[in-house]
């Protein structure tokens, strides 16, 4: 398949089962409530390290969020639930708690509740209230700036991570601003985010490694630097590949952002510099999930 002069590789990306949730922060701008997400989300690239993949979904309009205040909207993945929990409680107390005049609330009603602000409620060291309205519970907790509202859990779904393509292009500033136009596209997408800085990451693994301790590392087979080392999927003129990563709600989601990423990506061509798009897959032993770079193009 060929799109714009540019090749979709007859090859497919290889994802696995996640558990998700979604927190809206609110503020008294979408300056403040915006840098609260950021915190919130920060280290968050990987499971393999960050122990969740997290990212900013979307801003908000005040018509759209709980307390009619502007909002950004996030989404945490982790491979357990236990793990989504500690991550999402932990990531609250430290980045929504301490930032100024930020509320938060549930994304998600449905699936099993687990703990938002109900934890966090003890922070007021007794002098906490307790609200039910239209059946959620919210707790206010005093602050130094007045306080903190928050509901007191959120919904977690199953969902899936580790969508992804691959950029292969002539040169580094050709397959960056590919992923960058990509991105920009993707992000006009709601149930999904591209966790890697940018949504863009360069150092793309693979299972294993020649040390026991690392359970991943480089995609070597990718490496422009390695082509004569190395058993290579690049062609002579290729130096520079970029992976884009995608977690969504569901497998259709995720369908739908490759599908506009890399639509984004044949857009700009062959006279870009563009050459393939591939993907990252481990023979289909990693993950249930496969998604098909030419069906999704078809």
């Amino acid at each position: 398949m060929i799109i714009n002069g540019v090749t979709i590789d007859a090859t497919f990306a290889e994802a696995f089962a996640m558990k998700a949730t979604r927190a809206i922060i609110t503020a008294q701008n979408e300056k403040w409530a915006m840098i609260s997400a950021q915190a919130m989300t920060g280290f968050a690239t990987s499971v393999i390290a960050c122990g969740c993949e997290a990212g900013i979904e979307r801003t908000l309009l005040p018509s759209e969020t709980p307390d009619g205040r502007p909002g950004v909207s996030i989404l945490i993945f982790a491979m357990g639930g236990k793990g989504l929990a500690e991550q999402l409680e932990t990531r609250a107390g430290q980045c929504v708690l301490t930032s100024p005049t930020s509320a938060l609330f549930a994304g998600i009603d449905e699936g099993v509740q687990i703990p938002l602000g109900k934890n966090l409620r003890y922070f007021g060291d007794g002098f906490q209230v307790s609200k039910k309205i239209a059946g959620k519970r919210y707790w206010r907790i005093p602050v130094m700036d007045g306080e903190f509202l928050t509901e007191a859990t959120t919904g977690r779904v199953e969902a899936v991570g580790g969508g992804n393509f691959l950029v292969l292009a002539k040169s580094q500033p050709k397959a960056l601003a590919a992923c960058e136009a990509a991105i920009e596209e993707m992000r006009k997408l709601a149930n999904v985010i591209m966790p890697f800085p940018g949504g863009v990451v360069r150092s793309g693994s693979k299972v294993g490694s020649k040390y026991p301790a690392l359970g991943a590392s480089s995609n070597d087979a990718f490496c422009p630097t390695l082509k004569g080392m190395s058993k290579t999927e690049l062609p002579p003129e290729c130096e520079s590949v970029m992976e884009i990563v995608i977690d969504g709600l569901t497998k259709e989601d995720i369908d739908i952002a490759m599908r506009v990423g890399i639509q984004a990506v044949c857009d700009l061509g062959a006279e870009e510099g563009i050459q393939r798009i591939s993907a990252g897959n481990y023979g289909g032993k990693l993950g249930p999930f496969h998604f098909h770079l030419q069906e999704i193009m078809a």
